[in-house]
């Protein structure tokens, strides 16, 4: 045990994880990052170009698009999974009969692969050989029909429920962990205090998760930019990607169209929006910490 206690076996032990780390993590940002201001097809040399890559992302209207199908996917599956999972986790949290297998089976659809979510859903909501539709118009509501995936507005609506029903399981584990850690003896002392059960879950629980909802937050937003395999099996982009989201995109640009300069600008964009987005959650977030602590006081 003395051998763990010094601190420079201790950065021994660390060695392998940052070396890891560092060739799969950091080193292919700061590549991507320094392909981007070239043009490069991925053979021969590539050809500095400066911003000319950055400078094209706001002139090209397929990248808004994915930009905005992005955006879409992400508030959608904020609206459905953080409030789903908390419920959720409430009710995992109760004892009942069968619990642990109930778990299980929230928990299964994170475990699938995501190419295999998009092939399941794709026999769901496809306009044409789709459940959904298929079921409606046999039962005679045909007019309640509609093109859920490959059109034009619905398509990251649909994949913020795909998203969501893949993610609900992990996102509500979180948050049963956090519960778990909570004191029951805050419970009895509210509930000798005479509070409601909903006054509990208002004044006791959801405070006491604040780092929690913070965590899945942050993860929800980081899943959100970078899906792609549930996308690529549901429309791949398409039609005339019209649903394709930033992921795609720069996958569709890059090794589709052999522009590996302006791929890698869509990637570093993608990383900035990602960063931005959650370091501006984070900051509201701890500005609305402050004004209430400010308020009890």
């Amino acid at each position: 045990m003395r051998w763990f206690s010094s601190n420079k076996n201790k950065l021994l032990m660390l060695l392998p994880t940052v070396l890891l780390y560092l060739a799969y993590i950091l080193m292919p940002i700061v590549i991507a990052i320094y392909y981007s201001f070239t043009k490069f097809t991925g053979i021969g040399t590539p050809q500095y170009v400066g911003m000319s890559n950055y400078q094209r992302l706001f002139s090209d209207p397929i990248f808004i698009i994915a930009l905005k199908n992005t955006f879409i996917v992400l508030f959608v599956t904020l609206l459905i999974l953080i409030p789903g999972a908390f419920l959720l986790s409430l009710l995992l949290n109760k004892k009942m009969k069968g619990l642990g297998t109930i778990r299980a089976i929230n928990y299964s659809p994170s475990i699938i692969a995501p190419i295999m979510v998009g092939l399941i859903w794709v026999f769901i909501l496809d306009p044409q050989i789709g459940l959904i539709n298929t079921f409606l118009t046999k039962i005679g509501l045909g007019e309640l029909t509609f093109q859920w995936i490959g059109g034009e507005t619905l398509t990251p609506f649909s994949v913020a429920i795909v998203q969501s029903w893949q993610s609900l399981g992990y996102i509500a584990t979180i948050f049963l962990a956090g519960l778990t850690l909570i004191p029951k003896d805050l419970y009895e002392a509210a509930d000798i205090d005479g509070a409601s059960k909903f006054q509990q879950l208002i004044h006791v629980t959801i405070p006491l998760l604040n780092e929690t909802f913070k965590l899945n937050i942050i993860l929800v937003i980081t899943l959100c930019f970078k899906i792609f395999e549930t996308v690529l099996q549901l429309t791949n982009g398409g039609p005339n990607h019209l649903s394709d989201v930033l992921v795609t995109y720069m996958y569709s640009t890059t090794f589709t169209a052999g522009e590996y300069g302006y791929g890698m600008a869509i990637a570093v964009a993608s990383l900035v929006a990602t960063i931005l987005f959650a370091g501006a959650f984070l900051g509201l977030f701890t500005l609305g910490k402050r004004v209430s602590n400010k308020e009890g006081v």
